[in-house]
């Protein structure tokens, strides 16, 4: 089995608090807001796990962050 990479989109009413709450409960590899437009920021998440694993179980957690209002995976590869 390998390593993936899996980025998530997440969506949010306040992505500060969002984005600090995903920080100290799930610990992502990285972590970045960006805006979207018209002043719509978004959190770009990134897991690193093993192939086994499943990205679906980061997508649950996510999900379970107080304010989050929908979840997206962008992105998925092998490392």
């Amino acid at each position: 089995m390998g390593l993936v990479a899996t980025v998530f989109k997440v969506y949010s009413d306040d992505t500060d608090a969002a984005a600090k709450a995903i920080k100290e409960r799930l610990k992502p590899k990285s972590l970045q807001l960006m805006e979207i437009a018209f002043g719509i920021k978004v959190i770009k998440v990134m897991f690193v796990h093993e192939d086994s694993e499943g990205s679906n179980v980061f997508e649950d957690r996510l999900k379970g962050i107080e304010g989050v209002k929908e979840v997206e995976v962008e992105e998925e590869s092998l490392l």
